[in-house]
């Protein structure tokens, strides 16, 4: 089952600059091992040594975070969009000045 994944441009480097590929697998934890098995590298960057999603990488089923769902377990099938989104830190308080 193929299904879109939107990579953000830090990992576009080990996608060959791609912005979207193609991944298969039946859940988000299947489609990382297709990842990594189609794009060495890119899953240490995704999650730790336990195979967790990293704290500052949010993933979205079809514009839902998977953490409201079933995290790495979380279904997907044909079709569906997955997006991997870095969190990025703001700005300082003091840009807000009067």
């Amino acid at each position: 089952m193929a299904v879109t994944v939107r990579i953000p441009t830090p990992l576009r480097r080990l996608t060959q600059s791609q912005p979207e590929v193609e991944a298969e697998g039946d859940t988000i934890e299947s489609l990382l091992e297709n990842l990594e098995a189609n794009y060495p590298g890119i899953k240490e960057r995704i999650c730790d040594e336990s195979g967790n999603i990293r704290r500052f990488v949010n993933i979205y089923l079809n514009d839902e975070d998977i953490r409201f769902l079933d995290g790495n377990a979380t279904t997907v099938k044909d079709g569906d969009e997955i997006s991997i989104i870095p969190a990025i830190a703001g700005g300082s308080s003091d840009d807000e000045r009067d």
